[in-house]
């Protein structure tokens, strides 16, 4: 890791939310209250803001600035959600993570988020998403890659068949089924954004 790789990494991800708004405010507007795409956009405009600033700091301290960057300007629940998820991250990841270290690291704020969230897999959200991702990051191999890159976008396509069981789309009951949900998807734009980067 070093200041030029971590600029593109925080701008991909960042960009990745601005440009994929519209596309999570529909997704969320089918299931959820609407504002899903236009709180990760605020928020990540607000990343954008001080990039620079946070290219320059230890990976840690960088990513705990982002965590508290998106408690503080995303709205709703995707705000302490994805504030957690950072903030844990910059907590248990060294300057300079080896495989292992992002995988256990993953795994902690996967956790975290689950607490935070009173959720877990298998209910129609972000950790849809997360820990399918987690689990590909600790199995390791030569295609690691590949299979970060792929697995995120297809757990997202996942929970279009699934009954939200916790989040606003819950009280939609089995009209929840047949939407994909907006959280799953914006974290496998997040996860893609970063593998496309690491893979360039």
């Amino acid at each position: 890791m070093n200041q030029a790789l971590q600029k593109r990494l925080i701008e991909a991800v960042a960009t990745s939310m601005i440009d994929h708004a519209e596309e999570l405010t529909i997704l969320d507007q089918a299931i959820g209250d609407g504002d899903h795409g236009l709180n990760m956009r605020r928020g990540f405009t607000e990343v954008m803001a001080d990039v620079d600033g946070l290219a320059t700091r230890p990976l840690p301290e960088a990513l705990r600035a982002i965590g508290t960057k998106l408690v503080m300007k995303v709205g709703g629940a995707s705000g302490p959600l994805y504030g957690t998820l950072f903030l844990t991250l910059g907590k248990e990841l060294p300057d300079a993570p080896t495989q292992a270290d992002a995988a256990r690291a993953l795994g902690i704020a996967v956790a975290a988020v689950m607490a935070r969230g009173k959720s877990e897999p298998g209910q129609k959200t972000m950790l849809d998403v997360l820990a399918p991702t987690q689990a590909e990051l600790a199995a390791g191999g030569d295609d690691l890659l590949v299979r970060l890159k792929t697995r995120p976008a297809a757990s997202a396509e996942a929970t279009v068949p699934m009954r939200a069981i916790r989040g606003r789309a819950s009280f939609l009951g089995e009209r929840s089924i047949g939407h994909m949900d907006p959280g799953a998807r914006s974290s496998s734009l997040m996860i893609e954004a970063v593998c496309d980067v690491l893979g360039g």
